[in-house]
């Protein structure tokens, strides 16, 4: 076996099957794959909001070629980046969220902006835009003026509420915040110290929000999901649709068990940090280098954890999952384990647990993994063989690490990372010629009026 294979093969237990995966997944072969919606035009509209743009970024992964459309100035969502960091006229987030599309800037509130909005609609499979509920409708740009234009567009609206409903309405006039999305979504009531952990001083329980903008895409994953299964019916109906995607009912449906806890028992979920009211020991705790997952859940697998520390004690004193669902029971239980966990480094503790899997008197099964920060993905070999992130030397950003697709893996039309984030309008010329006919006169002529 040549240190290529040995590489793809890694510990898989079945190294035939990880050849096999390898070869029809091979992250070198993508770009010689077709695209699986190479035939779609997407219209993205959104203005200051990550779940449009994460929605869209998915669709141009895989084949879609969206056009986003700014206003003259840029879409404040450039301008949402750590520290204020810039390279050029986008921040951070946009430079990723800007991959594989086209930009272009159109006024759509000036008459002729509407006009020329309407001629690339009939050129349009679908429109994704994030503004206040009937903001478009206002302008005479809503999807029930778009249907008569193009019968069969798809035209997705993302905002936290919704579009109808008495909370739509009373917040009408604030903008869809990823925020707005996670206080709303439930998921921040729960997220944060652990209430009854009497070591965690009082003012620190509180709610956390989530550390990235979970709100945002969370909405803008279902948003795509539902763009997709659009598309799939539009092939079979010739119909079109409306799509009011709230990413606070995003938020709601990977809530876990929280509204059916508060519908059997009448109370809410308290807050549990690391701990997990229905799942434990799975959780994580210190160790020599940080922090590395240990799950030891059910009994067998319970038993098994118990052996491999040495704390046949530590069994009996919570023989049961009972015992070790009890919320109190639980920070002794981590705090049992990190007298282990915190002798040993993370790499340390997989190896003792992987010996203990090949033992044929096991008792049962345990996961450990460590705790990763960004400088740890990046070095790590696993993901450079997988090609999970790339670098692109970008002519106007220059050199920029961007995530690679997440549907790179698919077998036959493999989702990829063509080129970074666009310059505000770096498109117009090209873009307004190929669907419009426009010259680079109309375009001065345009540009003069603040059309574009």
């Amino acid at each position: 076996m040549s240190l290529s294979e040995e590489k793809i093969v890694g510990m898989a237990i079945n190294k035939e099957y990880a050849k096999f995966t390898y070869s029809i997944t091979n992250p070198d072969d993508v770009f010689r794959k077709p695209e699986a919606l190479d035939d779609v035009v997407v219209l993205d509209l959104s203005y200051g909001n990550f779940a449009g743009l994460f929605a869209s970024s998915l669709l141009a992964e895989a084949g879609a070629e969206v056009i986003r459309i700014e206003p003259p100035g840029g879409d404040i969502a450039r301008k949402m980046s750590p520290y204020g960091i810039m390279i050029k006229d986008a921040g951070l987030p946009y430079i990723v969220e800007g991959r594989n599309k086209f930009h272009i800037t159109l006024d759509i509130t000036k008459e002729e902006g509407k006009e020329i909005f309407k001629k690339l609609v009939k050129k349009a499979d679908v429109i994704i835009e994030t503004f206040r509920p009937g903001y478009m409708a206002s302008l005479g740009l809503g999807y029930e003026d778009l249907k008569k234009i193009k019968e069969d567009i798809i035209y997705c609206a993302i905002s936290s509420w919704g579009h109808f409903g008495c909370e739509a309405e009373k917040h009408a006039n604030q903008p869809s915040y990823d925020l707005t999305d996670q206080a709303k979504g439930v998921i921040m009531s729960i997220t944060g110290e652990p209430e009854l952990d009497p070591e965690v001083p009082q003012e620190y329980k509180k709610p956390l929000k989530s550390g990235n903008w979970m709100g945002w895409y969370v909405g803008g994953a279902f948003a795509t999901l539902g763009i997709t299964l659009a598309l799939f019916y539009r092939r079979r109906t010739r119909k079109g649709q409306f799509i009011d995607c709230a990413p606070c009912e995003g938020l709601f449906s990977i809530a876990n068990y929280l509204f059916q806890f508060y519908h059997m028992t009448g109370r809410k979920m308290i807050r549990a940090g690391n701990y997990d009211y229905a799942v434990f020991p799975y959780s994580y705790f210190k160790c020599k280098d940080g922090y590395t997952f240990i799950s030891g859940f059910t009994d067998p697998n319970w038993s098994a954890l118990c052996e491999i520390m040495g704390r046949e004690d530590l069994r009996q004193m919570f023989p049961t999952i009972k015992e070790r669902l009890t919320p109190e029971n639980q920070p002794k239980i981590q705090h049992e384990i990190e007298k282990w966990s915190s002798s040993y480094t993370s790499d340390e503790i997989l190896q003792i647990v992987t010996e203990y899997s090949r033992r044929p008197d096991r008792k049962g099964v345990v996961v450990t993994g460590r705790l990763e920060e960004p400088i740890d993905v990046l070095k790590r070999e696993h993901w450079h063989i997988r090609k999970t992130f790339v670098e692109i030397d970008d002519p106007y950003y220059g050199k920029v690490l961007v995530q690679n697709s997440s549907l790179k893996g698919m077998s036959e039309t493999p989702g990829r990372i063509k080129w970074v984030c666009r310059p505000i309008g770096a498109d117009n010329e090209f873009i307004f010629k190929k669907y419009l006919g426009m010259g680079r006169t109309d375009l001065k002529k345009l540009k003069s009026k603040g059309v574009i």
